[in-house]
């Protein structure tokens, strides 16, 4: 049983564990923000232009069902802003890597008093 307690002290603990809890607590956070964008500001802009504030009372009846196309469509809009921003922090993240892989790191072009240093030491090293 004691084996077992160590075990479970060492996965619990490790590095990949408390990373992932971490990543799973951001993802939540980030989802939260995500789904007070798309319900704040893409939604209302979307119903300024169509003329309905919500879109969860927009149904039709279909024999004795209800049918909430308004729903549809804000989970809709949700899922593919969540996708397009997960799609450019994904896009973000390879440039970077790929930038680092190939040293492809460009410096900044020297300021005028650094270029005129530089030519003056130069000429001071030629005589």
């Amino acid at each position: 049983m004691k084996k077992m307690l160590q075990e479970f002290k060492e996965f619990a603990f490790s590095g990949n564990l408390i990373t992932l809890a971490v990543a799973f607590i951001m993802a939540a956070a980030f989802g939260a923000l995500v789904t007070s964008l798309v319900d704040n500001i893409v939604l209302q802009i979307v119903a300024a232009i169509v003329g309905k504030p919500d879109f969860s009372e927009v149904a039709f009846d279909l024999g004795d069902a209800t049918i909430r196309i308004g729903s549809f469509f804000t989970s809709l809009v949700t899922f593919i802003t969540i996708a397009f921003v997960m799609f450019m922090i994904v896009k973000a993240y390879k440039a970077n890597e790929a930038k680092k892989k190939t040293g492809a790191v460009t410096p900044d072009e020297p300021s005028d008093e650094v270029k005129l240093l530089t030519e003056i030491r130069d000429a001071l090293r030629a005589r």
